[in-house]
């Protein structure tokens, strides 16, 4: 990983600007921070009275919920394909 090109590039993320470091495309970066601020900002419009701090580790929430739930059905999908096979 030592030898990847490395992209830095300054996003804006619920009205802060973020300098983001990664061997990943500005276009991929670019997408993560916009998903990152819509999810944000859905958030912040169910709960406006959240201060910055609590907002954030509540959209930490929701991805790690979210990436736990995905993990679960692709384990279930390659079971299945193996019991298939």
């Amino acid at each position: 990983m030592g030898d990847q090109q490395k992209t830095r590039i300054t996003v804006d993320i619920y009205g802060q600007q973020y300098a983001i470091v990664g061997t990943e495309s500005s276009s991929h970066i670019r997408l993560v921070a916009s998903i990152v601020d819509d999810k944000m900002r859905e958030i912040s419009a169910k709960n406006p009275t959240l201060d910055v701090t609590k907002l954030a580790v509540l959209t930490a929430v929701n991805f790690v919920h979210e990436y736990i739930k995905l993990k679960e059905e692709h384990d279930r999908l390659l079971q299945q394909m193996k019991k298939d096979e």
